[in-house]
């Protein structure tokens, strides 16, 4: 539950109105949701990009979206980058970042 993975806590509370286990509606609402409730539907290709010392999205959440794309057979592909935080700001993993996205681009919407 991404809700309690986060350094970000405001925004959880804000965007859901409460936590989870509260059971208010926004909460509710936000949970049935979440992306990961329809993995069954998932049919087009996906690039996962995350960093190891994001601690706003953990990187668990983006190596999941990849694996279950990958096991459902949807193309996907994941660039990882360990040395990065929530921004990507070191100048060649912003350029690797650049290439790596305008290329599936691309590749899938031309």
């Amino acid at each position: 539950e991404q809700y309690i993975e986060t350094e970000e806590m405001w925004f959880s509370q804000w965007d859901m109105g409460s936590a989870v286990w509260e059971g208010k509606e926004k909460s509710k609402k936000t949970y049935e949701n979440s992306p990961h409730r329809f993995v069954e539907e998932w049919d087009t290709p996906i690039l996962c990009i995350h960093s190891e010392k994001d601690y706003r999205v953990v990187v668990s959440q983006g190596i999941a979206a990849f694996n279950a794309a990958r096991m459902k057979g949807v193309a996907a592909e994941l660039l990882y980058f360990p040395d990065e935080n929530h921004w990507v700001v070191k100048a060649q993993n912003g350029m690797l970042w650049q290439r790596t996205f305008f290329r599936w681009l691309r590749r899938w919407l031309e």
